[in-house]
């Protein structure tokens, strides 16, 4: 079992699912068996121009193929409850694009169906695995810079104004938060574990309705604090630093890290640097493999509970704003 090959299949055909098929390259002992879309045409020019072997004109079509072993949702967030349930439904391991869903209701409803039916489930949280990532955490662990007391990160960039584009359309789930602000509040929870005891937030809400920039102050126990900015109509840092009693690290682009600085007092610095050739995913989609080929029904990096308490922190912000969907 430990080469036994995994069969993707991939449901959605935008751009973070042609970013998913090419890291399968680099991805051992898998296979890109099938991609599912709305339309044959659409499934056809992606599989012709990323290898798959099947093209499915509908989801349905691609959830009920014998041979897949599991499935990575790439749709918009919206409809990751629906596609979700769907994929499980059939029997399904599923991959599921962040954020997992809308809010925290939407969650609980999938991860008791998929604990009920006994099927792996896990969010696409694939900073986690990116070796930067991994060799943060091996510092911290291992008491390199103490006891960590401060973690900033700020993800934004500047988009182009389209209202009726993803990101700006409040019926598509858009706002700054639950795209990109996901990065900085999972990367928090990620070194600090526990719950913050207070969120402390504010948001710029645009001409559409959705947050289009933000700050959010959280505290911890011992006087530990967590402070994050996320936009998408200017550009930040997109840097993350972690403060402890003894140094700090540093991480460049951490949301897609491909190196880490550690800063020891009276050391000098130590940087790790990663020359992957893919741009990433590849280490998520191994985590999968690894998972079911042990029979495990969930990641023991990115858990069920953990991505539930963040999607509650998240509606616990929104709920500061004053935030709601069409559809909630």
């Amino acid at each position: 079992m430990n080469d036994k090959i995994i069969k993707w299949g991939i449901l959605g055909t935008g751009g973070i699912a042609s970013a998913f098929a090419r890291d399968l390259n680099f991805a051992k002992n898998t296979e890109k068996t099938a991609v599912g879309s709305r339309t044959k045409e659409s499934a056809a020019k992606f599989a012709e121009e990323h290898g798959v072997s099947r093209a499915y004109g509908s989801y349905d079509e691609l959830v009920q193929d014998p041979d897949i072993d599991a499935i990575y949702i790439a749709t918009p967030h919206p409809f990751h409850k629906e596609n979700v349930l769907e994929c499980l439904r059939a029997g399904k391991a599923v991959l599921c694009e962040k954020p997992f869903t809308m809010n925290s209701g939407e969650l609980e409803e999938i991860i008791q169906f998929a604990r009920d039916q006994k099927l792996f489930l896990m969010e696409a949280m694939w900073t986690r695995f990116l070796p930067p990532i991994v060799k943060v955490r091996e510092w911290i662990d291992s008491g390199k810079i103490g006891e960590v007391l401060l973690v900033k990160a700020d993800f934004g960039f500047r988009a182009p104004w389209e209202p009726e584009w993803r990101l700006l359309n409040p019926a598509l789930g858009g706002g700054a938060l639950l795209d990109v602000g996901i990065y900085p509040v999972t990367f928090a929870s990620m070194i600090f574990g526990t719950k913050p005891e207070k969120i402390l937030s504010t948001a710029h809400i645009g001409e559409t309705g959705v947050d289009e920039q933000f700050s959010i102050l959280m505290s911890y126990p011992s006087g530990k604090t967590a402070t994050l900015n996320g936009a998408f109509r200017i550009g930040l840092t997109n840097e993350a630093y972690i403060h402890g009693t003894e140094g700090y690290i540093r991480i460049p682009s951490f949301h897609s890290a491909k190196s880490a600085t550690l800063y020891k007092d009276g050391e000098e610095a130590e940087t790790f640097t990663d020359d992957r050739q893919c741009a990433g995913y590849a280490f998520e989609i191994e985590e999968v493999g690894r998972c079911l080929r042990q029979g495990l029904l969930e990641s023991p990096v990115v858990p069920l509970d953990e991505s539930l308490k963040i999607m509650k922190m998240m509606d616990e912000i929104r709920g500061q704003w004053g935030l709601k969907y069409p559809f909630e």
